[in-house]
């Protein structure tokens, strides 16, 4: 078997790299400091938290919803297809909903936001696109910023879901320290892994 690769593969496999570690250098450019406040006390003060996200930015919204567990910020991530069959049933009045949406326009998410606002639910949108829908209608807007894709067409989710990923990371770095959350309070809850055991030596 031939193991050998085309040299534009290697080229455009070692750019990555390159990409996006510019993508995150580059999105220093666009952190607020008063939307970010806003958006961390918010998630500080909420009873229940969702997130949601279509493809790619669904992915990433499962992990924020695990990562804000493991600090024990009670999260869910809903599933826009289950979202309007009664899901969002999880979400009380004056709980928060991450919306994660490159363009800011994604039909499934719309119909969640009315029910977010019907039910009195605070909206953080994260966004590429400030002027659009899910921008607008929200109480705090995140700017998410991708120079462009790793592959070829620059079409594929890759850049962006990184650029996703590290905001939220953001989110939940603060959130820690906001919180006075204690690697004690993960102990409890993480007696699992090489982490747990870690955690959990006497």
């Amino acid at each position: 078997m031939d193991y050998s690769l085309k040299k534009e593969s290697l080229e455009l496999a070692k750019a990555v790299y390159t990409i996006e570690k510019e993508c995150i250098e580059e999105m220093q450019d666009f952190f607020n400091e008063e939307s970010f406040a806003k958006a961390v006390t918010l998630l500080k003060n909420a009873p229940r938290i969702g997130t949601c996200g279509c493809g790619h930015s669904g992915i990433i919204c499962q992990h924020l919803a695990h990562l804000l567990c493991c600090i024990e910020r009670p999260a869910r991530f809903i599933s826009p297809a289950e979202a309007v069959h009664g899901a969002t049933g999880y979400l009380q009045k004056g709980d928060v909903m991450v919306f994660a949406s490159r363009g800011g326009k994604t039909k499934e998410l719309i119909p969640i936001l009315d029910i977010c606002r019907q039910k009195g639910v605070y909206v953080i949108t994260v966004t590429e696109n400030m002027d659009s829908v899910l921008a607008e209608s929200a109480d705090v807007v995140l700017k998410q910023h991708v120079n462009r894709e790793t592959d070829k067409y620059n079409a594929q989710g890759t850049t962006s879901t990184t650029a996703l990923c590290v905001l939220f990371h953001t989110l939940t770095t603060a959130l820690m320290e906001e919180t006075d959350y204690q690697n004690e309070q993960f102990a409890v809850i993480h007696p699992g892994g090489a982490v747990g055991e870690r955690l959990n030596q006497k």
